[in-house]
């Protein structure tokens, strides 16, 4: 069982272990070690968010990865998604990106890509996890002199990732005359996002790109869309698009100023590309967080909903298993893989408006076949994780709401992959009715467990 690696790599608070200085020197020593395949060189891509502590630990990283005899070869402030671009395209071994996504500034996190571009799977983690161990009981480095690795920073990155979001774009479209409102959170799309839309032709209207190392996500970004909301009705907008600390996610908000979120984007794409023959096997991946009501909107035009369990990179592996050819999270976390091979706020943007370009339609109009459940998500604090069928009394409850809710929605309880956190949701026609059952099942876990 990993003990570092989360669903999104490692994460915590800068400054306190894992996330320290003195483990991504270790961690970077481990990974180079894991991706050496005795060819002459070899690369490792570092890029990270806008928070203060990202210069720490990619000074850290690189200094390990170098200290193995790997190139480290560095992007700056670059989303995430683009990390798994650029890896593919330098042909490098592998990719790392320092971020903690929507956390506040004083979280960081540490998350690789493979060649591919695409997340580890778990066996992978666990071997990096193993020689991390090693190298911080004393582990030798046996790499001379010379043969110590080169950092070096590349300052093509950014254009190339933004051609690359451009290029996903039909090519007999453009964004020409289209008034958008763009919120990058100060965070790592902030120069890439605008670039992009603007190139294109569209009218931008920016909020959250003046990064100053600790207001990333701050009142801003995927998480508050209620900014862009507001900006959007004030000026009169055509859509305001969010996204969060490392652009992997992206949240809409329509010319109306109402949110849309990743459910309603997925939906709205996926029958675009059913129209046009592109979506493979009349299928889309969503995770058990979907609403219940998008599900039987989409089965009544004919798509079918496979579900995973959250996380992006479980959404990816469906969609591998299966062949599919996009999915993502109610989140705003969304794969199309016909262009990136991980969660991209910038493509999955692209995407919905190309929908819109191409109908000719405003964004309230396109969600109208959806009709989602009234839905309640509870997110609580706690001591511990404690596995949720050791906890007798809770079980019960569990058990209970779902016979009332059945056949008219549903429950669902977990806890968070990345935090000591349970998430409670509960789904149905009655939202008084489904916001009682949330909080009595919030409440009785937090006797139960303790609060943190």
């Amino acid at each position: 069982m990993r003990k570092y690696f989360g669903t999104d790599g490692i994460r915590g608070k800068a400054n306190v272990f894992p996330m320290t200085a003195s483990f991504a020197l270790r961690l970077g020593q481990a990974a180079a070690q894991q991706f050496k395949n005795g060819k002459k060189t070899h690369r490792i891509v570092v890029g990270k968010d806008t928070r203060v502590s990202g210069y720490m630990f990619e000074n850290a990283l690189v200094a390990g990865i170098c200290s193995m005899g790997v190139d480290a070869v560095q992007v700056g402030v670059i989303p995430t998604p683009a990390i798994a671009f650029i890896t593919r395209s330098l042909r490098a071994d592998a990719g790392v990106v320092i971020s903690a996504s929507h956390n506040p500034y004083y979280d960081n996190g540490i998350k690789f890509f493979s060649s591919e571009g695409l997340k580890l799977p778990d066996e992978v983690e666990l071997a990096i996890e193993q020689k991390t161990d090693s190298m911080v009981h004393g582990g030798e480095v046996s790499i001379s002199a010379e043969n110590i690795g080169k950092a070096y920073r590349i300052d093509t990155a950014v254009g190339r990732y933004v051609e690359f979001v451009k290029s996903s774009l039909d090519k007999d479209l453009d964004l020409m005359g289209m008034k958008i409102v763009m919120d990058c959170a100060h965070g790592s799309a902030y120069r890439v996002a605008p670039m992009a839309m603007m190139e294109l032709g569209a009218n931008v209207t920016t909020i959250g790109v003046e990064p100053n190392g600790t207001n990333i996500n701050d009142g801003v970004g995927s998480v508050h869309p209620e900014k862009s909301a507001e900006l959007v009705k004030k000026q009169g907008a055509d859509v305001g698009i969010s996204f969060d600390g490392d652009a992997d996610r992206v949240i809409f908000v329509d010319e109306k100023g109402e949110v849309v979120d990743g459910d309603i984007i997925m939906g709205i794409c996926a029958r675009q590309m059913k129209l046009e023959g592109r979506l493979s096997r009349d299928t889309l991946v969503a995770t058990v967080m979907s609403n219940y009501g998008f599900e039987k909107s989409m089965n009544g035009i004919g798509i079918n909903i496979e579900r995973c369990a959250v996380g992006d990179r479980y959404v990816l592996a469906k969609m591998l298993e299966g062949g599919y050819n996009i999915g993502g999270e109610q989140s705003g976390h969304m794969i199309f893989s016909d262009y990136n091979t991980t969660g991209d706020g910038m493509i999955s943007a692209i995407q919905l408006l190309k929908v819109m370009r191409r109908t000719g339609k405003p964004l309230s109009e396109l969600k109208q076949f959806i009709e989602l459940f009234p839905q309640v998500l509870i997110n609580e604090k706690v001591e511990k994780k404690i596995p949720l069928d050791e906890l007798t009394v809770t079980s019960a409850l569990i058990k209970s709401v779902e016979e009332k809710l059945k056949g008219r929605g549903r429950v669902l309880v977990r806890y968070s992959g990345t935090e000591n956190k349970i998430r409670v949701m509960t789904e149905g026609y009655d939202h008084d009715e489904i916001t009682s059952m949330a909080r009595d099942i919030t409440d009785t876990i937090v006797k139960e467990i303790g609060k943190k």
